[in-house]
């Protein structure tokens, strides 16, 4: 039976994670020959080819990405467990990979990274931003944020936002050149800025009233992919946004921006960092999720990011 070693196994999960021969060097520290000779020597081993490589680009082939989703979990826990080991003494090491859109990963960025980092300065927190809803184990992450209606029902969800409440948004500017929508279905007759998830499907106008829904469809001249870009786009007073109250309740307090049908806005249970809940929990994830515990418990993310 081909046996392959740990260094190997690593090394293919650079590589696959990276999409480049070059850029897993760099991280892994060793010349693109040696780690192009040890892939060899992994293929060889295991009989079929893992790569289908050009000059450009490198991708798994079916069997490579049969062998990532097997074998990135199992290496993961290897990993927690000497980085466990490692952390026996007084300062904790490790690395804590989380998937998250980038508006809902900023309330922990501004608010419990700062005083985690300081604390436990050889635990390297990574967020990797994405809109997608994806599968963090077979993504190779240890962690993710969505909404608690999103999250698995095999994870652990550690709640830090009460609730999140959508709201039609309009700068001043805005609003004394077009006027004021009164009702849902006069926003199908403004101006509005579309938001497109990484999955290519568009955010929906949903305003819902006393159990009472109405979806709306909006059409505008701007979709983005980004909330923050779609704040600015709202300030710079382009159109109408849709979008969580919190993330802009600095600027309607401010008074730059103004919200709209405010009797129409729905909640939905807040953000949840997620975990899960059949795997041994790393020190450095075990210390983040409680210091995202303790934040919450003095009222989390109720404010605005």
């Amino acid at each position: 039976m081909a046996r392959a070693g740990l260094p190997e196994l690593s090394a293919f999960i650079a590589i696959a994670e990276q999409q480049s021969f070059r850029a897993a060097a760099r991280l892994l520290g060793i010349s693109p020959s040696a780690l192009s000779h040890s892939m060899r020597g992994l293929e060889a081993k295991l009989s079929v080819r893992l790569f289908n490589r050009t000059t450009r680009s490198v991708a798994l082939t079916e069997a490579g990405e049969k062998l990532f989703r097997r074998v990135r979990p199992a290496v993961s826990d290897l990993e927690d467990a000497i980085n466990e080991v490692v952390s026996t003494g007084d300062r904790p090491t490790g690395t804590i990979k989380i998937s998250a859109s980038a508006a809902s990963a900023l309330p922990l960025v501004r608010h419990v990274v700062p005083a985690f980092v300081e604390h436990y300065p050889d635990i390297h927190v990574e967020f990797v931003t994405d809109s997608r809803l994806i599968d963090i184990v077979a993504n190779g992450f240890d962690a993710g944020i969505r909404l608690r209606d999103d999250v698995p029902r095999d994870m652990i969800a550690v709640q830090f936002q009460p609730a999140m409440t959508f709201a039609a948004i309009a700068s001043p500017a805005y609003l004394e050149r077009h006027g004021l929508p009164k009702e849902p279905h006069e926003l199908a007759d403004h101006r509005c800025i579309c938001f497109r998830f990484g999955s290519g499907a568009l955010l929906e106008w949903e305003l819902i009233r006393r159990g009472r829904s109405a979806h709306v469809g909006v059409d505008g001249a701007l979709t983005l992919d980004d909330l923050n870009l779609v704040v600015q786009a709202a300030l710079a007073g382009i159109g109408i946004a849709w979008m969580p109250v919190n993330h802009v309740s600095e600027h309607i307090a401010a008074g730059r921006l103004v919200r709209l049908l405010a009797e129409w806005s729905p909640s939905f249970p807040g953000l949840c960092l997620y975990y899960p809940a059949n795997r041994h929990l790393p020190t450095g994830l075990r210390l983040f999720s409680d210091a995202v515990r303790s934040w919450a418990k003095t009222g989390g993310n109720l404010n605005g990011g």
